[in-house]
């Protein structure tokens, strides 16, 4: 299956740890290349009545300053598949209960897989933005 077609299969995992306030953080990783950008970490940002994410991009110089941005699932979804397989082969969903990855192979193939968790609680992300 292509892996546009299984991330979002994987997206649906996210929304569903979101609503059960399961989502502890994910992270894009394995970049591909030598890119500047490291890492792009996505931490929940929970309110009475809405759920948003802070989406971190952090690079590998120290030149470059780290951008953060509060975002929707809807809107992290859009941006996060923009760099799978141009920057990242994989993404890494931490939630209470399990951890689960997508991996893209070198045909262009997604797998998901899980494991036992690595978070047990969830630590919101502190807006730096404000």
């Amino acid at each position: 299956m292509q892996y546009q077609d299984v991330f979002v299969l994987y997206w649906e995992e996210v929304k569903k740890s979101s609503q059960e306030g399961r989502f502890a953080k994910l992270t894009m990783a394995k970049t591909i290349g030598k890119p500047n950008l490291k890492n792009i970490f996505v931490r929940p940002v929970y309110s009475d009545n809405d759920f948003k994410v802070l989406v971190k991009f952090h690079y590998q110089s120290k030149e470059t300053e780290d951008e953060e941005n509060e975002l929707t699932l809807d809107e992290a979804f859009v941006v996060l598949k923009s760099y799978l397989k141009t920057s990242f082969s994989s993404v890494l969903l931490f939630t209470t209960t399990k951890d689960v990855t997508f991996k893209i192979n070198k045909k262009g193939a997604g797998r998901i897989t899980e494991n036992s968790p690595t978070f047990h609680n969830v630590i919101q992300a502190k807006n730096n933005l404000e």
